[in-house]
C-alpha cells in the first residue's frame, strides 16, 4: 500500500527559472542512474526478495525514500521551467542573450509535451527504461549493483552542482549528495552483513559449487593488453578477495582452442554459404515438403 503526503523530504525551490538547467537536471531524474531507476530497482528487489527480515525491510525503506527523491526533482524541474518562453522571435533573440541560450540548450518537449513540467527522460530526452534496473534475486549481486547505482548517481549530482550558481538548486543537490553518501555506505555495510550472516559470500552465486568450474583459471589475471603495469596490482598476486584462491599473473591467455568451422543454418533462412545457390534452393523445397519446422 502506498500513501502520499503532500510535503517534501527537503525543500526544492530554485532562486529563479532556468530552462537550460532543467534539462541538465533531467539526468538525475530519468537517466540510467537517476532517481527513477534506483526507486524502481529497490522496489522490484523488495517485491522479489525470497526471505523476510532486515534485508527486505532495508530495501523497502530505501525504495520508498527514493520515490520521494523523484518527487523533489520533478518539483524542482517544474519550477525551473515556470517562466520558460513558449515562443521566440528574431527580435527576442537579439534583445535577450538569455533567450538565445535557452533555444540552444532547452528540451523543447518540456514545453510541447509536458506543458513546462518534468518528464521521465534523461538530459537528452531519451525515455526512462525498465531495462536500467537490476533485480536478480541474489542479494550479494543486487547489493553490489545498488552500491554502483548510488556511486554513479552521486558522481552525476556532484557534476551538476558545479553547473549552476543557483543557491536553491545547490541546496537541494547538497541534500541529495549527502543521502547518496549514506546510501553508498548503507549498501556496502549490507554486503558485509551478508558475509557475516553467512547468507551470501563471494564469488556470486556462492552456492554454485566451484568444483564445477575450471578452477585452474579461476584466479588468473590474464593480460590481453600491451600495457606493462597490470602485474603490479593487488589482483595479480596474493590471496584472492574471496579467500578461496591465490591470484597469479599471466601475460596473455593460458588456454587456446581451434576455431570451429562455419555454421550451416536452415536454408530457408537465406544466409549466404559456400554451397551453390541452386543447391540451397533445392534444400529449402525439400525441407518444406518434409514439413520440417
Amino acid at each position: 500500500m502506498f500513501l502520499h503526503r503532500q510535503e517534501l523530504q527537503y525543500k526544492a525551490t530554485p532562486d529563479k527559472p532556468d530552462a537550460v538547467y532543467a534539462r541538465k537536471l533531467q539526468e538525475v531524474l530519468g537517466g540510467q542512474y537517476g532517481e527513477i531507476s534506483v526507486a524502481m530497482q529497490y522496489m522490484f528487489q523488495g517485491w522479489n526478495m525470497h526471505m523476510p527480515g532486515k534485508y527486505r525491510d532495508l530495501v523497502f525503506g530505501i525504495a520508498s525514500e527514493e520515490i520521494g527523491h523523484v518527487e523533489m526533482l520533478a518539483v524542482m524541474i517544474a519550477q525551473l521551467l515556470e517562466k520558460a518562453p513558449i515562443g521566440v522571435t528574431h527580435d527576442a533573440l537579439q534583445a535577450d542573450p538569455t533567450v538565445a541560450a535557452i533555444i540552444g540548450g532547452t528540451d523543447v518537449q518540456h514545453a510541447i509535451v509536458a506543458g513546462a513540467g518534468a518528464r521521465p527522460v534523461d538530459s537528452m530526452g531519451n525515455p526512462w527504461q525498465g531495462s536500467f534496473i537490476t533485480c536478480s534475486g541474489n542479494l550479494m549481486a543486487d547489493f553490489h549493483a545498488n552500491a554502483n547505482a548510488e556511486m554513479q548517481g552521486r558522481v552525476q549530482a556532484a557534476r551538476l552542482f558545479h553547473m549552476t550558481d543557483d543557491s536553491g538548486v545547490r541546496d537541494l543537490l547538497r541534500f541529495l549528495i549527502a543521502r547518496d553518501t549514506m546510501h553508498q555506505n548503507q549498501w556496502l555495510a549490507a554486503i558485509e552483513q551478508l558475509k557475516e550472516d553467512g547468507v551470501e559470500l563471494l564469488p556470486v552465486p556462492s552456492n554454485f559449487p566451484q568444483s564445477e568450474e575450471h578452477t585452474e583459471v579461476s584466479y588468473q589475471y590474464q593480460n590481453f593488453s600491451d600495457g606493462t603495469q597490470a602485474s603490479e596490482g593487488r589482483w595479480a598476486s596474493g590471496p584472492s578477495i574471496d579467500g578461496k584462491g591465490e591470484f597469479t599473473y599471466h601475460d596473455g591467455p593460458t588456454t587456446t582452442a581451434p576455431m570451429p568451422g562455419p555454421t550451416h543454418p536452415d536454408s530457408r533462412l537465406y544466409g549466404t554459404t559456400e554451397l551453390p545457390n541452386t543447391l540451397e534452393k533445392v534444400a529449402g523445397k525439400v525441407q518444406d515438403v518434409l514439413k520440417r519446422e
